[in-house]
């Protein structure tokens, strides 16, 4: 009976998580410590039935680590509010303390946030199926990279051994035909390889194909989908995104409201948002600091928004113009250059997910802007296409047409008994 009302009494849960088990602490309105457990993950019946009998709708805090994502479904399925903290801030709170680290010490820290004054210390929790989608494209990523390994002991067993050959791609179709066939004999310009190397290429041969096959399957799967999903298909018509991209993009993002569809607050979260680090008095004899990107955020985005990029450059328009503006036209400062592209598209990806409208390139002019304003007071039916103006001439011809120092547009007054 006292166990159970302790139970009633609780008001903030913190686990802090491992691999089989979890360290609980359970506190009261005021604070107070009411209990500490330690939740075994082994035996999956006996920690739901010991879950559910938490009191329901109670806030639950784990640390955003590693691990964290099937027990917080658990949790959830238990009817338990499950919330997720910032590990960074929580450590740097825990040294502001002078606490030691341990097991129980972090469950009681983390019991102590729901309690705070604000939620500073908490990070959005990803539903499952941005979790699948998640692990589907890093698992592709994670394939790529044992590609390029695979390709690179290939590179080096034809190094170490005087294998040449005149192919501009090894792994195209020409190039698979010379491997089969030196995998099949061992005999090349120079020479027979040694029973070892042809070993060594046979094997790396057979694995790059078990990788392709892989990747051949995810790529069917990501394609189907995206036939199905509409704002896959609008995120790939935004220069520099095709359909690998696309898919990284919506799987980290998840959910663009998150960001109160704030394109600043999706630039810093993916690493393109400069920071100052100046403070203090200015010293002329020392060069300013400048800004510099910012690295603790989420870095996949960071590079699939420079990725790109670079697909947007190279395929011209503005994006390109944006570009040799910041480097001069491609001679000097050329990351710099992708940077500020990368972090034009964060505003495009924001408008584009948050409007539910496909990427139209030049922009339409704003209702009210000194384009808009031209083309609905010509009426002159002309076909031809509209051709963007930079800034500055659209405000030319805005101003143009408007009564000085108002920003009204001019229409001559006449008698009122004329109107």
């Amino acid at each position: 009976m006292k166990s159970a009302n302790r139970r009633r009494s609780v008001s903030a849960i913190g686990l802090d998580v491992h691999y089989k088990f979890s360290s609980v602490t359970m506190r009261d309105a005021e604070g107070q410590v009411v209990a500490r457990q330690r939740l075994e993950h082994g035996d999956r019946a006996a920690l739901r039935e010991h879950l559910a009998r938490w009191p329901k709708g109670v806030p639950v805090v784990l640390e955003a680590s590693f691990g964290w994502g099937w027990l917080s479904d658990e949790l959830a399925a238990a009817g338990l509010d499950v919330q997720l903290s910032n590990c960074y801030k929580v450590e740097q709170m825990r040294k502001a303390r002078g606490g030691a680290k341990t097991n129980k010490k972090d469950a009681d820290l983390l019991s102590l946030l729901p309690g705070e004054s604000g939620p500073w210390w908490r990070i959005w929790l990803p539903p499952p199926e941005v979790r699948e989608r998640r692990e589907w494209m890093r698992h592709r990523s994670d394939l790529v990279g044992m590609q390029g390994q695979v390709k690179s002991r290939i590179h080096a067993v034809f190094h170490r051994h005087g294998v040449f050959h005149g192919f501009s791609d090894l792994f195209g179709s020409k190039g698979r035909v010379f491997l089969s066939e030196l995998c099949r004999e061992g005999r090349h310009a120079g020479g027979q390889l040694p029973p070892g190397a042809l070993a060594a290429l046979r094997g790396e041969v057979r694995l790059l194909d078990q990788i392709r096959r892989q990747l051949a399957e995810i790529a069917v799967r990501l394609r189907r989908e995206l036939e199905r999903d509409e704002l896959t298909r609008r995120l790939t018509s935004i220069p520099g995104f095709g359909r690998i991209l696309a898919h990284v993009l919506k799987s980290e993002i998840g959910q663009i409201e998150r960001f109160g569809g704030k394109h600043n607050r999706l630039a810093s979260y993916s690493l393109l948002g400069p920071r100052a680090m100046d403070t203090g008095e200015e010293d002329p004899s020392r060069a300013p600091r400048g800004r510099h990107l910012g690295h603790r955020g989420n870095r996949t985005l960071k590079w699939t928004f420079i990725e790109a990029a670079h697909g947007a450059v190279r395929r011209g328009g503005r994006f390109r113009a944006m570009f040799d503006r910041a480097t001069k036209g491609g001679t000097k400062d050329r990351n710099r250059g992708y940077i500020r592209v990368a972090r034009e598209l964060v505003k495009v990806v924001t408008a584009v997910w948050k409007n539910g409208t496909t990427y139209q390139d030049p922009p339409p002019a704003r209702p009210g802007s000194g384009a808009s304003m031209k083309a609905s007071m010509s009426g002159d039916g002309s076909s031809k296409p509209a051709v963007a103006a930079s800034p500055r001439k659209q405000m030319e011809e805005f101003f143009g047409i408007t009564r000085s120092g108002t920003g009204q547009l001019y229409r001559p007054m006449v008698p009122a008994g004329k109107a």
